[in-house]
């Protein structure tokens, strides 16, 4: 039975910055990862948007807050350090109609608190950064950015590889259990045990939480954005990053427009109910993990709070009319031609048992185990950062 010091299940980008901030403080220990696919990065941090993100929404002391921007910023230096392309080139949050000033003007006083380089902008100063956005009044945001988290995820791999560390893929955690002096990891590939456990299991980590003993204080709830792109003979009509101003009780940005690494456009989000935890395409459906979140008190206070957002949300899921709709009120120019489908991601939404949205993140601890409950936007971008927060954790457990 192999046995490391620390063993991480999750091999997304904050199971691997974890590994790598460990691996840095403490290069003696040795550290597994446990991923269960074929590869690391293969479920949100693959599917993630790509944007560096700011911190400008983010509640002014929370975790979210403190690591946003200092987060982005290691996140910037570890990308030039690695040689992993990576854009500062800002983004715009738009307000359409007067309406949304007031909201737009809230924003603006959180990115102050939080210490994010931003300027309130007139129409001429938008039309001179996005000449094909429409707005009565915006944000401009110049310390944004886009990467590729997977390719990310892929260097921090191998730097982990390369030290005291070992990334195991195909390894399923199916069961843990607890000696004296140990934790017990059972999995698809065999059994480790560890004198600590950190669980970054992303969209299962409320079950792997479970598995460990300690009752997570909220539930993964699957929800699925879909996107489509602009086909390439129409890529100038966005230059970076434009987004809507965000309803401030919604945990979702709305549908915008996000320039990618790669030099594509892409345009959604969506949110709708996923009927899986892993459900990419809407025929993707598990009864178990369907049957979990429509019995789960949580969701159900949830749906029936925000029941005409959702389905707004699902009609612009199975409408491209709707969908271009919502599109045009950000750069009225769009036409349905312009757009072909694109990927789809899935967010674990933990929601509280009350109904609300979990909206910061959250880690759990007792003597030999660390659980990450929630690790919403930014997480990826500030990965690094939520990565040393965890291995803070683990230190106050250290002999």
């Amino acid at each position: 039975m192999q046995h490391a010091q620390v063993i991480i299940v999750g091999g997304g980008v904050v199971g691997l910055a974890t590994a790598y901030q460990l691996s840095q403080r403490y290069p003696d220990r040795s550290v597994l990862v446990l991923e269960k696919e074929s590869a690391v990065g293969q479920h949100q941090t693959g599917h993630n948007s790509g944007v560096l993100h700011s911190g400008i929404y983010y509640k002014p002391g929370s975790l979210r807050a403190q690591n946003g921007r200092s987060g982005r910023e290691a996140m910037e230096r570890f990308c030039e350090r690695e040689d992993i392309p990576y854009d500062i080139c800002g983004k715009v949050i738009v307000a359409v109609t007067d309406d949304e000033v007031p909201r737009l003007e809230r924003i603006f006083q959180r990115g102050q608190q939080n210490g994010v380089r931003c300027e309130m902008i007139g129409p001429e100063r938008l039309q001179e950064l996005e000449p094909h956005a429409a707005g009565v009044q915006a944000i401009h945001v110049p310390e944004a950015g886009i990467a590729n988290f997977r390719h990310v995820t892929e260097r921090l791999s191998e730097l982990v590889s390369s030290g005291n560390g070992e990334v195991v893929c195909g390894a399923r955690v199916t069961r843990v259990t607890h000696k004296s002096d140990a934790v017990v990891v059972h999995s698809t590939q065999g059994e480790y045990t560890a004198d600590f456990l950190v669980n970054c299991g992303g969209l299962h980590c409320d079950r792997v939480a479970r598995m460990t003993g300690q009752t997570p204080n909220s539930k993964i709830v699957p929800f699925r954005g879909e996107f489509y792109e602009l086909k390439p003979e129409v890529h100038h009509l966005c230059r970076n990053l434009i987004y809507p101003v965000p309803d401030p009780a919604f945990p979702f940005l709305g549908v915008h427009f996000t320039r990618m690494i790669d030099g594509g456009i892409e345009c959604g989000p969506n949110a709708v109910l996923a009927f899986a935890r892993e459900g990419y395409r809407k025929t993707d459906i598990s009864f178990v993990d369907l049957a979990e979140s429509l019995c789960y008190g949580g969701f159900l206070k949830l749906a029936a709070k925000y029941w005409r957002v959702g389905a707004g949300e699902m009609w612009r899921s199975f409408s491209k009319a709707a969908f271009v709709r919502a599109l045009q009120r950000l750069m009225p120019e769009i036409q349905s031609e312009h757009l072909r489908p694109a990927r789809s991601g899935v967010r674990a939404q933990a929601i509280a048992p009350d109904g609300s949205i979990v909206d910061d993140f959250c880690i759990l601890e007792s003597d030999r185990v660390v659980n990450v409950e929630n690790a919403p936007s930014p997480a990826a971008t500030s990965s690094l950062n939520v990565g040393k927060l965890i291995v803070d954790r683990l230190e106050t457990h250290f002999g």
